[in-house]
């Protein structure tokens, strides 16, 4: 008899993995259960700024799901899960039976409790519905003003999603910097007075106490420093957390997510997790953490959706990374940025808007920071080559020291160390990866890869 797989989720995680499934076996029954469209929540900015339509995030339809015979139950939820019976309990009041389950539920904004907080026009930003009640909040309105209550990672892409559109904004931040779980206050501080003189108005080190409507609907924050800002929308972007509710007295072991192995099982072998709410390994680390990106939970999903048709593939861990621009300024962490140890290479010049950091550990790269223009970073593609050199963990030897003395020749020093050899020998399943099968309209890809891209991509074994 067939396996029966279960997905619930509509995300990264749970696509990948759905496609993989597919990948080694076509016999196997796939359900998948989310509540939302399958989407990517990394496409919405660009819906937002209005560069591409909403059909545009989506990363699967009705075709595509028959396409690849997966029943897929969009609008349903998992309200519990019986591991021993191997059953979903859904909202309809129906229940699936499963041989293998994976859970990728990702994980839902935090609410805001404060006084005011449930008012029209006060609200999330990280959904779909979220996304489309801002743009009918604001439809008309010739340039609309937007507060937004927290400046993290996921807030900021929204916030330059919204500059983009020219529209008035204001930020503020419990925290003593923008960015604090993504930037040092040095690198910080930079990015604050490039968004001031862009005409956004920050307010750090002060929580938002209450919120009041006026008479035309328009929002009144009053901050905790007395300082009061108002604006057409308030946006809450505070945090996020695992969605976890729905497995209390499942047994499945959990922390800050569910805590899974390399192979991305949970302590029920035929039960998987991954994604947003998986706590798995960590690149160079026995620890296990909740990275919340979207690169970890495309590896999750595949590795889980090897190993759920029957493969043995481990995973190697995430590398902790958020990579962003900040209204034009670019900004970048990876790995062990916030990390205390004396032996740190930092080169800081704020008025030419230049910041770069890496923390060593003996010969090898665990952290680094990146803050500067898009032609000294992204066009030089520093940043990519220190991701390669931490994702290869390579020792650098005597290049370490190249490196104090030339900073800004990276290049060199990646090269020598042979981290593009190791690059392009690592497969995450083992054999050479393959692009998503999902277009949308079931349309083909209408540029063609100059003849240099062979260059690189032949190099890996098949």
């Amino acid at each position: 008899m067939a396996t029966q797989h279960v997905i619930i989720g509509g995300g990264p995680a749970a696509t990948n993995a759905m496609e993989t499934i597919r990948e080694f076996d076509n016999q196997a029954g796939i359900t998948l259960i989310s509540d939302e469209p399958a989407h990517s929540r990394m496409a919405l900015p660009y819906w937002l700024a209005a560069q591409i339509p909403p059909e545009h995030t989506h990363t699967a339809d009705a075709a595509f799901f028959d396409q690849l015979n997966v029943d897929a139950r969009i609008g349903q939820r998992v309200t519990a899960v019986d591991p021993s019976g191997q059953t979903v309990a859904l909202t309809d009041g129906s229940s699936l039976s499963f041989d293998k389950l994976l859970i990728a539920t990702g994980s839902s904004a935090l609410d805001l409790p404060v006084a005011g907080s449930e008012l029209a026009g006060v609200q999330n930003l990280w959904s779909l519905d979220h996304t489309q009640r801002l743009l009918n909040a604001t439809e008309g309105v010739e340039q609309p003003r937007v507060l937004m209550i927290g400046a993290g990672f996921i807030g900021f892409i929204m916030l330059n999603a919204m500059h983009k559109r020219g529209w008035q904004l204001s930020v503020v931040e419990r925290e003593s910097h923008v960015l604090p779980r993504m930037l040092d206050s040095e690198a910080a501080g930079i990015v604050q007075s490039w968004l001031t003189s862009r005409g956004i108005d920050l307010h750090c080190g002060a929580a938002v106490e209450s919120i009041a409507e006026a008479a035309d609907g328009s929002k009144t924050v009053t901050l905790s420093n007395g300082t009061t800002v108002s604006a057409d929308v308030v946006i809450v972007a505070i945090g996020i957390k695992t969605n976890l509710d729905f497995l209390e007295g499942s047994g499945v072991e959990t922390d800050q997510g569910i805590l899974v192995n390399a192979q991305m099982q949970t302590n029920f072998p035929h039960i998987y997790a991954g994604g947003d709410v998986a706590q798995g390994p960590v690149l160079g680390s026995d620890q296990k953490e909740v990275h919340p990106i979207q690169p970890t939970a495309v590896d999750h999903g595949r590795v889980a959706g090897a190993n759920m048709a029957g493969e043995n593939v481990s995973y190697g861990g995430s590398l902790s990374m958020n990579i962003l621009d900040c209204c034009g300024l670019q900004t970048a962490s990876f790995g062990r940025w916030d990390d205390a140890s004396d032996d740190v290479l930092t080169i800081s010049n704020p008025a030419d808007l230049v910041y770069r950091k890496l923390i060593w550990q003996e010969d090898r790269i665990v952290g680094a920071l990146f803050t500067g223009r898009a032609n000294d970073m992204g066009m030089l593609n520093d940043v990519g080559m220190v991701k390669g050199i931490l994702q290869t963990q390579a020792q650098l030897g005597a290049w370490k020291q190249f490196l104090e003395e030339n900073p800004f020749d990276i290049r060199r020093a990646y090269i020598a160390a042979g981290v593009p050899q190791k690059l392009v020998s690592t497969t995450l399943l083992g054999r050479s990866s393959r692009p998503r099968q999902y277009r949308f309209g079931g349309g083909s890809p209408t540029v063609k890869a100059n003849p240099s891209h062979a260059v690189f991509v032949d190099t890996k074994s098949s």
